[in-house]
């Protein structure tokens, strides 16, 4: 039976702590996903949605962008996707007699799991100037408002509008278009956090800021380096890509700091051999040091090139560029400066060596864990340069694979969310609406927090997302957001940005993936971009959770024609009466989605859009080939005393999103806020297990930032190295210390000092 949400926040204080587990999913993950789903849900609601998650006449997971083969399972979904569609397919419900009751104070002292708990907002709300508490408002009084404010900026780029990775191709493209018809390339998105490190190391050395290979190169692959990332947790569907290459005989090297279940034994609830007994996934299990992947790489660099006949002479001498500077840098490597940077040993190493020798076709997958360095870009630069030693991109079973986190992050991106768009995008724009678009650059979200907190902005529109939750420096971007004149958000649930506000805001309630979408010309479907580059359509199955709803066009739509008013030659009620028409566009705009409409009825599973490095081996660099780099390599020093810290999910979250206080595979059971520490660095800094600790960064502005009252749990994560979750430890990262080039909060590289302290 559903249940009610809960009353109070739950006490925090003593989380209970167990062994890590060595398996992931099986028949726990089987009954979770079913208790979670049936306290949302309910029975027959839980069948009903849950079998079409994923499904070619269903809709697309709201979790992450792991895509889906031809041929899908009637259950094509994991645990935490489950878990997501089980929180926007929820039978609570916020209305307006919620907001009558709880203050707006109230609600910023809520955690981040009392707010979402709380279920579905059902009609739109307005927290005037002076107010307390949210009221409710009409969608025209709402429009009116943001109209009004707009209107009254000195520039357009006093404007600020954000995209969570949820958000469709076709909301997306209409909301780039709108602000870019209003004057503004301010067009920061959630990929500025985590994958625009890959972005931008892919677009300098490949040509394209996209991953290469599809689920059959992963099937066909000999090696597969998984490095700074945990797929049980966070796409647990890729376990059964890993499975599935092992069963063909594939290697697999995990590269990461943490031992993690998921890359340990996968348990394929599947199948009856999966639940029974599992398959053993990593061969070799690389325990690295925090931030030491770019010297690791470029030692195997060193060691490929220093072996007869390992370098795919061919390859390089007719598809690259930059191979000698490379490889004199590479020849420089230090064996004892990277032992040093990664804590790995010669013979780890030279096993590692051994297996990338061995393969003809080699993947590296990677995420955050790589990407939130300052030296991010560098290290994934280097990772390009292996695979370009080996001839492994442009051959089936080979490539490099940044796995997304968010559904629907790389399609924002491919329809122009973007604060840097490509003057050959703009000119498409321009040429197709007659409209003349900005050419001058945005803010990304680092640069929007700043201007928000410098006074350079002055309103911002979250379409979707949790922009408070999910950003660095929790007390800066706070004050930042109180700053703004007013703060919109398109939101399905609550989260913190709804109680962090500026002088006025709204929330705007909109459909989710699971709801029926119905327009002036009938139903609609949207589409999505998977992690590998494919497109596919999305049906909501589900009545709305309110009559009062919008859907994500339909709110940009009609915030256009309020704000752009007649002046406005786009045909926005005809965008928002039919999305075919939005997508007809799209065509005209966008490279790979011509006949977008025609391609999509033709194909229900998706297509894939181009890629010229692994269709063609043609790489669209400045160069006109792919690029070899040589930076100088880093790894983050730490002082005596210090250690360092990466901010990480727990399993029961998404994201920002918090499905419960526990972490099965961790050990880790009612709390979330511990703080994992190797025990003999616990003991050198005297605290016990069970401890707890302040938790205290720092950064060269000499600014104490704290994070009070952690358990401190003894865990066999990389020595001098300590890992706790975010969003409780965002505070604990400073706004300006970002990733060079791609300017990505380097939330995965934070030296801290552990003061011992009793519980928050």
């Amino acid at each position: 039976m559903v249940s009610k949400p809960p009353a109070g926040d739950p006490v925090q204080d003593a989380p209970r702590v167990g062994p890590p587990q060595h398996a992931a999913a099986g028949l726990p993950a089987v009954g979770h996903t079913l208790r979670i789903a049936q306290e949302q849900m309910g029975p027959l609601r839980t069948a009903r949605t849950l079998l079409k998650v994923n499904q070619k006449d269903g809709f697309d997971c709201p979790g992450c962008a792991w895509p889906e083969e031809e041929k899908r399972h009637v259950a094509e979904f994991c645990e935490n996707g489950a878990k997501a569609v089980a929180e926007e397919a929820t039978l609570r419900r916020v209305t307006p007699a919620f907001f009558a009751a709880h203050p707006v104070a109230e609600l910023a002292s809520r955690s981040g799991y009392w707010l979402g708990q709380q279920g579905r907002i059902t009609e739109p709300v307005y927290l005037p100037e002076g107010g307390d508490r949210y009221e409710p408002v009409t969608w025209e009084r709402a429009f009116a408002i943001i109209a009004e404010e707009l209107r009254a900026l000195g520039s357009p780029d006093e404007a600020l509008f954000y995209t969570s990775g949820r958000t469709s191709n076709e909301a997306a493209f209409l909301l780039q278009l709108f602000a870019r018809e209003f004057g503004t390339n301010n067009l920061p998105d959630c990929s500025n956090m985590c994958h625009e490190s890959s972005g931008s190391a892919l677009t300098e050395t490949l040509g394209v800021g996209k991953g290469s290979v599809s689920l059959e190169d992963l099937h066909r692959a000999d090696l597969i380096i998984v490095a700074g990332q945990n797929p049980g947790t966070n796409h647990p569907r890729m376990l059964s890509a890993l499975e599935r290459a092992k069963a063909a005989g594939a290697r697999i090297i995990s590269v990461n700091p943490l031992p993690e279940a998921g890359l340990e034994r996968f348990k394929n609830p599947q199948t009856p051999q999966g639940m029974l007994k599992g398959a053993a996934l990593t061969d070799l299990f690389l325990q690295i040091r925090i931030g030491g992947d770019q010297a690791l790489f470029r030692l195997l660099n060193r060691l490929v090139l220093e072996t007869p006949g390992a370098v795919d002479e061919a390859f390089v001498r007719e598809y690259t560029h930059g191979f000698e500077e490379f490889a004199a840098a590479a020849r420089e490597a230090d064996w004892e400066e990277t032992l040093t940077a990664t804590g790995l040993t010669r013979a780890e190493i030279g096993k590692a060596l051994e297996m990338v020798l061995a393969s003809e076709r080699t993947i590296v997958c990677w995420a955050m864990g790589l990407t939130q360095h300052k030296h991010a870009v560098p290290t994934i630069r280097e990772v390009v340069n292996l695979l370009l030693l080996r001839g492994a991109v442009g051959r089936p079973g080979a490539g490099v694979c940044p796995v997304r986190g968010h559904s629907n992050v790389q399609g924002d991106r491919t329809m122009g969310i973007f604060e840097r768009p490509a003057p050959a995008f703009l000119d498409a724009l321009d040429k197709e609406f007659g409209i003349v678009s900005p050419r001058r650059h945005g803010f990304d979200v680092v640069r929007s927090i700043q201007a928000l907190r410098d006074g350079e902005a002055k309103v911002f529109f979250a379409m979707g997302g949790n922009f408070v939750g999910a950003s660095p420096d929790t007390e800066v971007t706070e004050a930042a957001m109180r700053n703004a004149r007013l703060t919109v958000h398109v939101s399905t649930k609550l989260n913190r940005s709804h109680a962090v506000t500026g002088r006025r805001a709204l929330i705007l309630p909109t459909l989710g993936r699971t709801d029926r979408d119905v327009q002036r010309s009938g139903r609609q479907v949207v589409t999505v971009e998977d992690s590998m580059g494919l497109v596919h359509a999305s049906r909501g199955n589900l009545p709305p959770a309110s009559p009062h709803l919008l859907s994500e066009p339909a709110i940009v739509a009609r915030m256009a024609r309020a704000v752009l008013g007649a002046e406005s030659a786009t045909p926005w009620e005809e965008f928002e009466a039919d999305y075919g028409a939005i997508r007809d566009r799209i065509a005209r705009v966008v490279p790979g989605f011509e006949d977008f409409n025609a391609r999509l009825a033709a194909h229900p599973g998706g297509f894939a859009l181009p890629h010229a490095p692994r269709d063609e081996r043609r790489f669209p660099t400045a160069t006109g080939k792919a690029n070899f780099t040589a930076a100088p390599v880093e790894y983050p020093r730490v002082p005596e005393g210090r250690l360092l810290l990466q901010t990480l999910r727990s399993h029961d979250q998404y994201n920002t999103t918090i499905y419960g206080l526990d972490d099965r595979y961790r050990g880790i059971k009612g709390g979330r806020r511990v703080v994992l520490v190797h025990p003999e660095d616990a003991a050198a800094l005297g605290l016990a297990d069970g401890a707890y600790a302040d938790l205290v960064s720092e950064w060269t502005d000499g600014v104490e930032r704290r994070a009070p009252g952690f358990r401190v749990v003894h865990y066999p994560t990389a020595r001098g190295c300590a890992a706790a979750y975010y969003p409780e430890t965002n505070v604990l990262v400073p706004l300006e210390a970002t990733a060079d080039v791609s300017n990505t909060p380097a939330s995965k590289s934070v030296i801290v000092r552990l003061e011992e302290s009793a519980p928050a």
